[in-house]
């Protein structure tokens, strides 16, 4: 089946890529979950929107990407959350969460879609953040999450 993405899926493409995929693989779960659309010759007039939208957002050199990375890992991030008595969240820790505390903390401005989760935060103390800032560079960010 062919698919427009309409955002970054690993592995696959980047927003505004029209790619070809299983058809139980878009069916269940690309577009439920709103990482694509399926393609037909109206779409192809998104594309170069989503295209250009992502030109606005990206980083655009290897060198400005690098740039920033130093100064994503140069930041000491803490954030401070609702926990109950055993250390357990009252909720989970939010990639936009990571985002507004890593601009709190002095960090440089990250869209929330390049932060990922190896899996949910829902317990106080440190974890490992990846930042995926160009295809080829990556920040790894220690937070430390605390309890208000």
């Amino acid at each position: 089946m062919k698919i427009i993405l309409t955002n970054e899926v690993s592995g696959l493409g980047a927003a505004g890529d029209v790619v070809d995929v299983k058809d139980g693989y878009a069916r269940n779960y690309l577009v439920p979950r709103g990482f694509a659309i399926r393609w037909t010759k109206g779409g192809e007039k998104d594309v170069e929107q989503i295209r250009r939208a992502r030109r606005i957002r990206e980083i655009q050199t290897l060198e400005q990407a690098n740039e920033i990375k130093g100064r994503i890992e140069g930041v000491k991030v803490r954030l401070s959350t609702r926990a109950g008595e055993a250390g357990r969240l009252f909720g989970s820790v939010t990639p936009a969460d990571i985002a507004s505390a890593i601009k709190a903390a002095g960090g440089p401005d990250v869209d929330k879609r390049r932060i990922e989760l190896g899996a949910p935060i829902k317990v106080v103390g440190s974890h490992k953040i990846s930042v995926r800032l160009h295809p080829e560079v990556s920040a790894n960010l220690d937070l430390e999450v605390v309890a208000a």
